[in-house]
């Protein structure tokens, strides 16, 4: 069940239409993001977030970013770096004429950058979701999805579907899933492996 989702979903725009968008991402929003405290990088994201916030039709005070907020959309680290760049990329998509159209999706878009990214952050490169065609359909359908919209001429099942066989954090659970399971096997034909040798040497003791 989406997290994010608190009616059913309606009607928006096509997946192709939010994918080309992402594939036409202005150079500019792929810039080094600015780290709160630091003079490197060229853009600052929280600002790029608050304004996103007005263009989708919040008020200015409901635009305003909380403390908290803040703190995640200037960083602290280097390894701020992944989330606060594809929430540029992010903050691009959600700028369709569409969405915006729609009006009132602030408060979705909101929770969906603080809470929807990070997760996608920690497993793929922010760039990928410009350049690479699967990465952009997940993005894009991601997306739909937090705000609850069903993407134009697709069922609720085929979108769902196609959302689940894109997911870069699924594939990352079920490849991590796996090596933890080939480790416990791995642990455990040693552990036999050596328990057959102890038995070995006890038996050549006892001779």
């Amino acid at each position: 069940m989406n997290p994010f989702r608190r009616t059913p979903p309606r009607s928006g725009p096509a997946v192709e239409q939010l994918t080309r968008r992402l594939a036409e991402c202005p150079e500019e929003f792929l810039l080094e993001p600015r780290l709160a405290g630091s003079t490197d990088g060229h853009i600052e994201v929280a600002a790029v977030v608050a304004d996103l916030l007005v263009a989708l039709g919040s008020p200015e005070p409901e635009a305003k970013l909380s403390p908290q907020a803040v703190k995640v959309w200037t960083g602290t680290s280097p390894g701020d770096r992944n989330l606060l760049s594809l929430t540029l990329v992010a903050a691009w998509l959600c700028h369709d004429r569409t969405l915006r159209e729609l009006g009132g999706l602030g408060p979705a878009v909101r929770r969906w950058l603080l809470e929807g990214l990070p997760p996608l952050a920690a497993v793929v490169a922010p760039e990928l979701f410009v350049s690479d065609g699967d990465r952009r359909e997940e993005l894009a359908r991601a997306l739909l999805d937090a705000l609850g919209l069903l993407p134009a001429g697709e069922t609720q099942a085929q979108s769902a579907d196609r959302l689940r066989a894109l997911s870069s954090v699924e594939r990352a659970r079920v490849i991590e899933a796996t090596r933890a399971q080939q480790q416990r096997a791995r642990e455990l034909r040693e552990q036999m492996a050596s328990e057959r040798a102890r038995q070995a040497a006890a038996r050549y003791s006892s001779e």
